[in-house]
């Protein structure tokens, strides 16, 4: 885990710090290291609990509980209940939902015929509007209807156009998971840059106590304490900003939760070390599979082609029946019946442009088809080198940078300590050690931001090299 490695590294460097400082003040250095070993035990701990709760994959009895890491060990947050709670309380993906579920309802309507018209006529009713009396009383039931094909070629436009809703719902269901992944490891890089500043705020704080000492007793500048002030000074400064940063990532993990900008959080879980074990040929081939905007546009494909043969269609008559009562005043009483139908020649030139407009639309739906296509194949490409980077990044980081940074804090102990350098290098030193560590962990962050943008472009979830790390 990111944070049991950190913790050994930190460990480390805390070793030549207390040597460091022991040189300087033996009484102030025996303090740093007993504080400090309480920190990297705590962190420790705090690593090996979120792991247990990792692997264990144990959940809260309600969403609620999950998300703000109510008894939990540690206080860990797992990814997993974060996008469940999403799941169910994000009102966009609730939107969308509804949005298809309305859509849904339109093909019975669209492929149903038209109300039946019952009516009533008078012929030459009197003056005082006796109806009895009137010379004919006809009441007539009448009804619409299509030209055979019309009303179930609509029922089809509209079952397309409720296939495009559906595989919205999908989308942005799509959409949410790659958000809340991305806010998740946004909190969880905030979470890791409080520890290493935290820690290093307090080697830091007992180097400037020590130095402060030595200058009391002659055998320091003033330069020096002013160097090792401002370096205490620079850590609470970005400790300010941390605690900032990390109610901007609490605010837009809880809006896409639905819950207000200030509800607690749990910590979030650390991720498994970055691996890319997927071929980016095979993804390109399984994006343009199963991305449910290319399924939507595939529907608005198939929906276009319907309404061409619908507009085809327009070109032939549609019919109205009606059957009759008359009651008749002074003649026998009868029945009767009509059959009428449209004339669409009469105007065909808007028939005719209704069919130039359904072609036009079925080819623009082709040509977006064929542009979606070519940008899931750019996404999908791209995600996978900001991944494969990431992945990179982070091995380089833990093989050699950190390695070589430690190796250089010591080096620059050994130097300070026998006077060959001034207390800037060291400082130096340190800032140099606190930087690669605050990027390792972006880089850790970068890889899961990247691989939820991967598994955003594929439009499915993806296995995961390490099962430690896998992704719910």
């Amino acid at each position: 885990m990111h944070t049991h490695r950190i913790a050994q590294l930190v460990h480390r460097a805390a070793v030549a710090f207390a040597a460091a400082a022991l040189l300087i003040a033996p009484d102030a250095a025996a303090h740093a290291r007993t504080a400090h070993s309480r920190d990297v035990a705590s962190t420790t701990d705090t690593a090996h609990a979120s792991a247990s709760a990792a692997s264990d994959g144990t959940h809260g009895s309600t969403v609620d509980t999950a998300i703000t890491g109510a008894a939990r060990p540690a206080d860990a947050l797992p990814l997993a209940d974060v996008l469940a709670a999403a799941r169910a309380a994000n009102p966009g993906l609730a939107a969308a939902r509804e949005r298809a579920r309305a859509a849904a309802a339109m093909p019975a309507q669209a492929a149903a015929y038209d109300d039946p018209t019952v009516s009533w006529e008078a012929w030459n009713a009197p003056n005082s509007f006796a109806v009895d009396r009137a010379d004919n009383n006809i009441i007539k039931l009448s009804q619409r209807i299509p030209f055979p094909g019309k009303r179930r070629l609509a029922g089809e436009v509209a079952a397309r156009d409720a296939d495009v809703a559906a595989r919205a719902v999908d989308t942005a269901a799509l959409e949410l998971t790659t958000a809340v992944t991305r806010a998740y490891y946004d909190l969880w890089q905030v979470h890791q840059n409080q520890d290493i500043y935290t820690r290093d705020r307090a080697l830091v704080d007992h180097l400037a106590r020590a130095t402060a000492d030595r200058y009391a007793a002659g055998e320091a500048t003033q330069p020096d304490v002013l160097k090792a002030q401002v370096e205490v000074t620079h850590l609470d400064t970005m400790l300010a900003t941390e605690a900032l940063a990390l109610e901007t990532a609490r605010a837009e993990l809880n809006a896409l939760l639905g819950r207000a900008p200030e509800s607690p959080l749990g910590r979030p879980i650390d991720p498994g070390a970055p691996r890319l074990s997927v071929d980016p040929v095979a993804l390109t081939a399984r994006a343009l599979a199963t991305r449910p905007e290319l399924a939507s546009q595939r529907a608005a494909v198939a929906r276009e082609e319907t309404a061409i043969r619908l507009a085809r269609l327009a070109y032939l008559p549609d019919f109205e029946a009606s059957a009759s009562r008359f009651v008749n005043h002074d003649a026998p009483d009868g029945f009767g019946a009509m059959i009428s139908l449209s004339i669409p020649l009469a105007y065909k030139s808007k028939y005719d442009a209704a069919l130039v407009a359904a072609r036009a639309r079925r080819d623009e739906a082709q040509a977006e088809l064929r542009r979606l296509e070519d940008m899931v194949r750019r996404e999908v490409r791209q995600a996978y080198l900001r991944a494969r980077t990431a992945t990179e990044q982070h091995a380089l980081f833990v093989q050699r940078h950190l390695p070589q940074a430690e190796q250089s804090l010591a080096a620059t102990e050994n130097a300070y300590a026998a006077g060959q350098v001034d207390f800037l290098s060291l400082i130096d030193s340190v800032r140099m050690i606190e930087s690669t560590h605050v990027e390792h962990v972006r880089a850790a962050a970068d890889f899961e931001r990247a691989y939820a943008d991967l598994e955003r472009a594929v439009g499915s979830e993806l296995p995961r090299a390490d099962d430690a790390g896998a992704r719910p």
